[in-house]
C-alpha cells in the first residue's frame, strides 16, 4: 500500500489536503445534483445563490461574493447565460455597469434547489462531519482570518543564514 504523503506531511501540505477534500466534496455534491435531476455544475450554484440573496450584481461583485477571480466569474456567468439561468443588462442608473440577474428559469432552479437540492447536500455534509462540523468550521474560519491578516508569503521567513 502506498503511503498518503499529503496526509503524513501534516501542516506542510495543508493546502493540498484542503484542495483534495474540496475536490472530493464538490464531486460528491455534483453526483447528488445529478441524482436530483439538475443540470448545473456544483461550482455554479454559489453564483445563483449570491444573485438570489443580493439581487442583480456586476461580475466584479459576483467575483467578490463568491471569492474567486474576475476572469473566473466571467467564465461562470457566460456558462449560466448559455444555460438560460441568468441575464445581463446595463444598469438603469449607470449604463457602464452590466448587472447579472436571475431569469425566471434561474429563479425556478434556485427555488427548487432551496427546497430539494441544498438541504440534501447540507444534510450529507452534516452526516459526514457529524459533531465536529462546528469545530472544523471554527478552525477553517481561523485559517481564513489568519491568511487575511498575513498571507503565507509573509510568514515563515527564514533568516538568510537558515536558508538552504
Amino acid at each position: 500500500m502506498v503511503e498518503d504523503v499529503v496526509k503524513s506531511l501534516g501542516l506542510l501540505c495543508l493546502g493540498s489536503r484542503f484542495r483534495r477534500i474540496g475536490e472530493r466534496l464538490q464531486a460528491d455534491t455534483q453526483q447528488i445534483i445529478e441524482e436530483l435531476g439538475v443540470s448545473i455544475q456544483a461550482a455554479q450554484y454559489p453564483f445563483l445563490a449570491a444573485i438570489d440573496r443580493s439581487g442583480p450584481l456586476t461580475i466584479g461583485e459576483l467575483a467578490q461574493a463568491v471569492g474567486i477571480t474576475q476572469p473566473g466569474a466571467t467564465r461562470t456567468v457566460s456558462q449560466l447565460l448559455e444555460l438560460g439561468y441568468v441575464d445581463m443588462q446595463a444598469s438603469a442608473r449607470d449604463q457602464r455597469r452590466r448587472l447579472v440577474s436571475l431569469t425566471p428559469k434561474g429563479q425556478e432552479l434556485v427555488n427548487y434547489s432551496k427546497r430539494v437540492v441544498w438541504p440534501r447536500v447540507e444534510q450529507a455534509v452534516f452526516e459526514l462531519c457529524g459533531g465536529i462540523s462546528g469545530a472544523l468550521l471554527d478552525q477553517l474560519a481561523a485559517i481564513e482570518g489568519g491568511l487575511a491578516e498575513a498571507p503565507l508569503a509573509r510568514r515563515g521567513n527564514l533568516d538568510k543564514e537558515q536558508k538552504p
